[in-house]
Order: structure tokens, then sequence, then C-alpha cells
């Protein structure tokens, strides 16, 4: 293996293992900030040494133990300035040996680390914005620009969210544990919308030439799995899961040999996951049982009503439309109302998707997002009105950063020149 595609495999693992490094180093150091610095050392540390060694066969474990030798050493660094300081100032040290304290707490594993960091980053002090942001970054690994295409905002509003959110945890002394009972059952909704995004990245990658990241999938679904583990009565848990296992199930088939996206209507659906579908819809069906009627168990019953259509043309439109009918009232929001547009717009004809989307167009929140303008142009195409359809394409193109999305939007825009 030559140097470059040692350094190449090295940066591919930590990518990989990054996300369980930065939450065990939390919980050591009860500091993000300092545990993605620790990290950050650890991989430096890998790129010197693994081109001499070679690839270790547990890179996580090697990772974890270099980046705790080095946590271990700032601790006693910490433990000795305040020792002397304490014998500068003649105050006599009476106190439990905090450093051996620590360093064994850091042996001690009270759970999932990774799962830990979630709770932590959904504290009820942060707003959910920034919980969703800091738990993007630091467990999903994405950059601020990234969070901000999912969050439709600005760069600049989601890394101040991110700063002042690391900044309030670290004044509270979180511990990067699993809460237990109430506070759990109070921060569950937004640990369950943290793990959809996450999910929804991997889904549909919101910038590069990548359409999907299998590995944000697999997180997310891992996390639904450990969820469902912690609270089996839990509809919405359950609902979550069933919503990510079945929209999972067609990741292969989204894409093309080339990687050229392919639209739910005109996918191979051979290609979906029986597996996942199978997982999906028994996870469904528990949270029906359990009576839910939340936004992930709504989203999962919409998952289910394509998961069940053998073909395309067997889709259920009406009853997607009338789910979403549901949704919007569970929880509103101009991208649910996008949706629901494109549902109605199967189930009744393109002109009925077309008034609702003219109530929805001036939403602050859809002023820059592609598939407003992309939607908008479909609804156009099925109606003939090709002329009009072709701009709505291109202002989708140029408003995407993922280059399947931009090539598919772009072919779509040229197709309206042609005759049908």
């Amino acid at each position: 293996m030559t140097a470059g595609e040692t350094h190449r495999a090295i940066e591919a693992t930590f990518r990989i293992e990054r996300a369980r490094l930065v939450a065990g180093l939390a919980r050591m150091v009860r500091d993000i900030d300092r545990a993605e610095e620790l990290a950050q050392d650890a991989l430096v540390t890998a790129l010197d040494e693994w081109p001499r060694i070679g690839i270790p066969a547990n890179p996580g474990a090697w990772l974890m133990a270099v980046a705790k030798r080095r946590a271990i050493d700032a601790i006693r660094r910490d433990q000795m300035r305040t020792r002397k300081h304490e014998e500068i100032a003649g105050t006599p040290d009476d106190a439990v040996d905090a450093e051996a304290e620590t360093i064994a707490a850091m042996d001690n594993d009270l759970g999932d680390e990774l799962l830990g960091l979630i709770f932590t980053a959904c504290l009820p002090i942060l707003s959910s914005d920034a919980r969703t942001a800091l738990t993007l970054r630091v467990v999903g690994g994405l950059t601020t620009d990234e969070i901000a295409r999912a969050f439709l905002s600005s760069e600049a509003t989601v890394a101040q969210r991110i700063v002042r959110a690391k900044k309030a945890i670290a004044k509270t002394g979180a511990r990067f544990e699993v809460p237990r009972g109430a506070e759990r059952a109070a921060r569950l909704p937004s640990v369950l919308e943290v793990i959809y995004l996450i999910f929804n990245e991997g889904y549909a990658a919101t910038a590069g030439d990548d359409l999907v990241r299998p590995g944000l999938c697999l997180e997310a679904r891992r996390l639904g799995r450990i969820l469902a583990g912690l609270m089996p009565e839990e509809a919405e848990v359950w609902g979550l899961l069933a919503l990510i296992e079945i929209q999972a199930s067609r990741l292969t088939a989204r894409s093309g040999p080339d990687g050229a996206f392919i639209p739910l209507t005109e996918q191979n659906r051979a290609r979906w996951d029986q597996l996942l579908i199978a997982s999906g819809l028994a996870a469904f069906a528990r949270a029906e049982a359990l009576g839910g009627e939340g936004p992930h168990v709504l989203q999962a019953a919409l998952a289910a009503c394509h998961a069940r259509a053998r073909r395309a043309a067997d889709t259920d439109w009406p009853r997607i439309a009338a789910l979403y009918d549901r949704l919007r009232v569970v929880t509103p929001s101009p991208v649910v109302d996008l949706n629901r547009a494109i549902a109605h717009s199967m189930a009744f004809g393109p002109e009925a998707g077309l008034r609702l989307i003219d109530e929805i167009a001036d939403a602050a929140a859809l002023r820059d997002y592609a598939p407003l303008p992309a939607a908008r142009g479909d609804f156009l195409f099925r109606a003939g009105r090709l002329t009009e359809a072709r701009p709505q394409f291109e202002a989708a193109a140029a408003l995407t950063r993922n280059l399947a999305e931009k090539t598919f939007l772009l072919a779509r825009a040229d197709a309206c020149e042609r005759p049908h």
C-alpha cells in the first residue's frame, strides 16, 4: 500500500470511528471541545505511526487508547497544577484523590456512550435547533454548511448555535450519560428528531458527489434500535425505527450504476431490501399496537404505504394524501406542507398540487429550498405545461448542492424540450 493509499485509509477509518471516539472521550473529560481535540490528536498520531506499523486490527480501539493516554496525561497535569496552587496557598489537600477518581471513571461503562452523548446534546437548557445542530456536528460529523442546509438556515447561524451549545453544556458539568425516568421522557422528542436528521443526511446527502451516505444511515438505525431496546413501550420510538428501516430498504435502488438519481416512482422495487422492509413493518405494527399517533408514527405509516406497493402504480396515494393532512396538524411546517402538495398531486392530479404549492410558495423557510421548484416543475410537467416547467427544474438544479440531484434536475429540464 502506497503512502497516499495509507493516508486515505486512515482518514476513512477516522470518519467511521470519529463519533464513537468523541462520545467516549466526552464521557471521560466531560467537555465536547476537549473530546474533539483529543480525537483529532489521535488522528494525527495515526497519520504518523500507521504508515510505519500498518493499520491495527482494531483501529477504533487503537485511536481510543491513544486519546485516552493523552486525556490521562492532561488530567494529571491539571491535578499537579492544582496541588501546587494549594501548597503555595498553604491549603491542605484533604479531598479524595480527584485524579484517581477521574481516571477510574474512564473505565466505568454506564451504557451506550454514543447515545449518552446524544442525550447530553439534547439538554433542556438548549434550544431545539441547537440540540440538533450540535448532535449532527459531534455525532454525525457533518460540517456546519451541511447542517445549515438540513436546517434551512445560514452557516453562520448554525456555527453560533454550536459554539453556544458547547459552552452551555460545559457550564452544567453534564456527565454525558443516558438520563432516566421523567428526564429521559422529556428529552426524547428532540433525540428522535436528531436521529432522523442524521438518517436523512445519509439518505439524501445535502452536498457532494455522493447521493447517499450509508454510514450515517447505519448509525441512525443503530441508535434507533438502542432506543427501542431502552424504551420498548414508547410508540414514537418504534415509529422512528420503522420509518428509518423502511426508508433504508431503498438505499441501493435510489441510484443507477453510474450514480444517477432514481426517483421513488421509477425505482426497481426488486432491489429494495425485503429484510429491512419486514423489520420496519414489524416496528410499525408495534407502534400501532401501542396506540401511537405522533409524527414519527404517521411518517412510518407513509413509508409503509410505499413499502407495501409491489409496483409504483399500486401506491395508495389517496391514503398518503390523507396521512399528510393529519401530519400537518400534528407537526405543522412548510416542508410537511410541500410533501402534502406532492401527495395530493399524485392522488388527485397535478393541478391539485399546484393549488396547494401556491399557498406555501412565499414561506421564508422554502425560499432557497430546491425541492420546492423541483415539485412545481414536476406538477407543471405532468400537466403538460412544459414551457413553464423547464425554468422550475433549472432553478431547483441551481439550488441543490448534490451533484447527482443537479444532474437529474437538469435532465428533467432538457426533457421539457422534447416531444412527448
